[in-house]
């Protein structure tokens, strides 16, 4: 087998400034050979073109490929699949350096270049091993989000897809090695603390660095060998939440709190769909599960990102699963089977809540006050309204009223 080639992929929201570290990092003396991917979701690779422009790559070996009109994540797959074959294939390069667009998913990506994808030819894996994944973070939009309430990111949804720029910054900050706190310059370093603490508790693992116009040390994200997949995954903050037993934990650095909430009663549709319109704009990040009275054959999804928030049919309970499947579901979680109900099984709620001085108290209080009364639970919960949507296979949305 031959040598592996190591492979940063850069992700972060629109106006990050994923395309300036890129061009810092082409024109550093860093001792690579680079091949660059470029994905945009143009007609016209503009990324590319702005590469081209402003940096030494058009006069050196070094070579672009330019993916547009979609994200890697996805449609492009295939495309970039034979693209970094055709340049392996050469060998004129030896580090591979990849910046998607601003709504690629990151996790798709990581995949490609460790698992391959089962329906083509190609194995990636065979020439190239994922080094780092790279999150350019903008610490300027983060900062006015902060301060209006409003979004977290900069710039509109690209190509008219309906993936909300939110979600998709918040699996860029889930799911990396490095976060690049990006236009420091733009924000008081009092609040620079503040962002740097949120992003810690999103993020635990990753190693967080402090640029302006992207200008970083290209030994901090390059040849850094700290992806490990398995690790990735579990690495958002909510998942590590939910593996501690505390219940909530009181304000650390700058305020950053987070609460976890567990009950096996049903929630009220009505007031929880109204808990959820009106939570608190200090809350960052929620995830997790719910049961929705009158949905007993579902669990539902919630799913907050920054200032969007979208509820619904998200899974199975274990529950309505056939006996011989919660049989042998039980035997592999034992934990499960000591909380199991004889009436309900596994339906219960499991909610992570991350947020900047927002009074876990007053949440808990609110959400106990969404929990079906004992007269409720005597009721007919199929005659409540469903706020939540029925389609178990589209997005989680929370209706409007």
């Amino acid at each position: 087998m031959r040598e592996q080639i190591p492979v940063t992929v850069l992700s972060g929201a629109l106006g990050a400034g994923k395309t300036t570290t890129l061009n810092h990092l082409l024109t550093a003396d860093h001792g690579h050979n680079i091949a660059v991917v470029v994905n945009d979701m143009g007609e016209v690779n503009i990324d590319a073109e702005h590469i081209e422009q402003q940096s030494a790559l058009s006069q050196t070996d070094e070579e672009i490929i330019e993916l547009s009109n979609g994200c890697i994540c996805c449609r492009l797959r295939g495309d970039m699949l034979e693209s970094v074959e055709q340049l392996a294939a050469k060998r004129e390069f030896d580090y591979l350096l990849i910046e998607s667009s601003g709504i690629s998913e990151p996790i798709p990506v990581a995949q490609t270049f460790t698992l391959g994808i089962d329906d083509l030819p190609y194995d990636p894996t065979e020439d190239y091993r994922l080094d780092t994944m790279v999150s350019v973070v903008d610490a300027h939009a983060m900062y006015e989000g902060f301060n209006s309430g409003q979004s977290l990111t900069t710039g509109e949804v690209e190509g008219g897809t309906d993936r909300v720029p939110e979600e998709v910054l918040m699996d860029q900050i889930e799911f990396c090695d490095v976060l690049l706190l990006n236009k420091c310059d733009l924000v008081p370093d009092g609040d620079l603390d503040e962002i740097e603490a949120v992003l810690r508790r999103l993020q635990p693992r990753a190693k967080i660095i402090r640029t302006e116009f992207g200008e970083t040390d290209p030994k901090d994200i390059l040849d850094t060998e700290r992806f490990d997949f398995d690790e990735a995954q579990q690495s958002a903050g909510w998942k590590h939440e939910l593996k501690h037993e505390h219940h909530h934990d009181p304000a650390e650095e700058h305020g950053v709190e987070s609460f976890v909430f567990r009950a096996t009663r049903p929630f009220h549709p009505e007031r929880f769909a109204q808990l959820l319109r009106n939570l608190p704009s200090e809350i960052i990040r929620a995830k997790g599960f719910f049961w929705s009275a009158g949905r007993e054959d579902v669990a539902m999804g919630l799913d907050k990102a920054g200032q969007s928030v979208r509820a619904g049919p998200g899974g199975q309970w274990v529950a309505t699963l056939p006996p011989e499947q919660q049989q042998l579901y039980l035997e592999r979680v034992p934990n499960l089977r000591e909380e199991w109900d004889e009436t309900w099984g596994d339906r219960s709620h499991e909610l992570v809540f991350i947020g900047r001085e927002y009074g876990p108290e007053a949440l808990e209080e609110w959400l106990e006050d969404c929990l079906l009364t004992d007269a409720e639970m005597e009721e007919d919960w199929d005659s409540y309204p469903d706020p939540f949507g029925t389609d178990t296979q589209r997005e989680l949305v929370l209706a409007d009223d």
